[in-house]
């Protein structure tokens, strides 16, 4: 009686989860599967068949299917090359082992291996997919990068032509424990999403991240490919990350292809420049690359003409200009990020407009010197915000912002200029002397007591300023 009464049981979750696989599908469910009942409903669709490749992070994609009951329709294959040499053995050495070129090398085995053992017998009812990852999740000290690569291959008809995603996470959780199971999470995310959401950029997206917020995996890099994405704006994708929140910055290359924030950030010394940039023709883009070239030229000096040259980047972000304005559109976004990159700039997309998380994203990544520059109304701006969400307000953003090795380089203004933009900005207890015309950061000065604190960081060289122009 008893067994009789757990195959019911059985058979009405299996009913359920059959009933809300279609209804998913075809849009008529507005409950959110969990992440067991999206693992059972792809092991109830006959059509889907695949095999999993983890490295790095357990076997947890794969656990979920496993158990969760059913496999044997979905599980093809599992496996976990976890030894090096056994790595370079099945994908080819010369890669390091947490990498993109690592994750491409895993999908063209995995793939070439089941279409050879099972194309023949299954491919005509099947919808192939492989699942394979290399992670670096936290070790036992701490000391690492606990960041990693996803990726799926997959059909959307059986014989179909392959569609892949390749994503790039940094994981924010703070045992290997709880990144492991974030992990599974993610993966069986994207799978389900792969084959079910994946209508729109936002249906995918949001499948892709369900139960897995920002604070425990970050994606800063997405790549597809496949005619599954070919009426997909993969730029505007990249933004829609970090207004999503799913990224604090996401990078567009002047030349190149696309690739990770830390890849460009790694052990470098940075230069940083803020900025709207809502000027986008070539005048203004040219003088903005000219600012930034000789902040870099600036640092380099400083650095020693033996050290490498420093990286530079424009840096925008996705939230609105002044607190009373919507936050900027994707399309108007794309549009200054372009003139940018016209230019010959590389540009760095954030989420928050706040020069010391700019630092601090810049800071995870390397312990070379970081420096941002920009005018006096950059300066003037970060002593008049609000800061209403830090307890310790202006100190406390000026403590973080300065904490690692940080500086600013401050850019002269015109009086002009500056009696503009302070009217604009409601700025009042500044002053200045000039000269010819323009007015440079050691020549400002602000009312007491506020004015102290922007005497000391001046004296302290966090506030450096650069020279005036040569036509001045």
């Amino acid at each position: 009686m008893g067994r009789k009464k757990k195959t019911m049981q059985n058979e009405r979750v299996c009913d359920q989860s059959r009933s809300l696989s279609l209804s998913r599908r075809y849009g008529t469910a507005d409950q959110k599967l969990d992440t067991h009942h999206k693992a059972l409903t792809l092991n109830l669709d006959t059509s889907t068949f695949g095999s999993f490749a983890e490295i790095g992070a357990g076997q947890e994609v794969a656990r979920w299917f496993l158990l969760v009951g059913g496999a044997s329709a979905t599980v093809a294959k599992t496996i976990s090359a976890y030894d090096k040499e056994v790595s370079d053995d099945l994908y080819g050495s010369g890669s390091r082992y947490v990498s993109k070129q690592r994750l491409e090398a895993m999908l063209d085995n995995e793939w070439t291996q089941l279409l050879t053992q099972l194309g023949k017998t299954r491919g005509p009812q099947t919808r192939f997919f492989c699942f394979v990852d290399t992670v670096s999740a936290r070790n036992f000290a701490g000391t690492n990068d606990s960041h990693g690569w996803i990726g799926l291959r997959f059909q959307l008809q059986p014989g179909g032509p392959p569609n892949d995603v390749l994503l790039h996470i940094n994981m924010r959780d703070p045992s290997n424990v709880l990144q492991q199971q974030a992990i599974g999470i993610l993966g069986v995310n994207l799978i389900y999403a792969a084959f079910y959401e994946v209508q729109t950029k936002e249906s995918f997206l949001e499948g892709l991240t369900q139960d897995v917020v920002a604070e425990r995996i970050e994606i800063d890099y997405v790549d597809l490919r496949g005619p599954a994405f070919e009426s997909w704006d993969r730029r505007a994708l990249q933004v829609h990350l970090v207004r999503a929140g799913l990224a604090e910055t996401v990078f567009f290359p002047a030349n190149g292809s696309t690739v990770p924030p830390t890849e460009v950030l790694h052990k470098k010394a940075v230069v940083l420049a803020p900025g709207y940039f809502g000027h986008t023709d070539p005048v203004h883009s040219h003088v903005h690359l000219r600012l930034l070239a000789s902040a870099i030229q600036e640092l380099q000096g400083d650095l020693g003409e033996t050290k490498p040259e420093p990286a530079g980047f424009f840096c925008l972000n996705v939230a609105p200009f002044t607190p009373d304005e919507p936050a900027p559109e994707i399309p108007d976004l794309l549009r200054r990020i372009d003139a940018l990159l016209a230019a010959g700039g590389d540009v760095l997309l954030f989420r928050k407009p706040e020069l010391y998380h700019m630092t601090a994203l810049v800071n995870r990544h390397t312990q070379a010197p970081v420096r941002v520059v920009g005018g006096l109304s950059l300066v003037i701006r970060a002593f008049e915000d609000v800061y209403g969400n830090l307890e310790g307000r202006l100190l406390e953003a000026l403590a973080r912002l300065f904490a690692q090795n940080v500086r600013i380089y401050v850019y002269p203004m015109t009086v002009a200029d500056l009696r503009e933009w302070l009217k604009s900005a409601s700025a009042i207890g500044w002053e200045w002397s000039e000269t010819n015309g323009w007015v440079s950061a050691s020549q400002l000065r602000r009312a007491p007591p506020l004015g102290h604190l922007f005497t000391y960081l001046l004296a302290s060289n966090f506030l450096v300023p650069m020279r005036l122009p040569v036509e001045a």
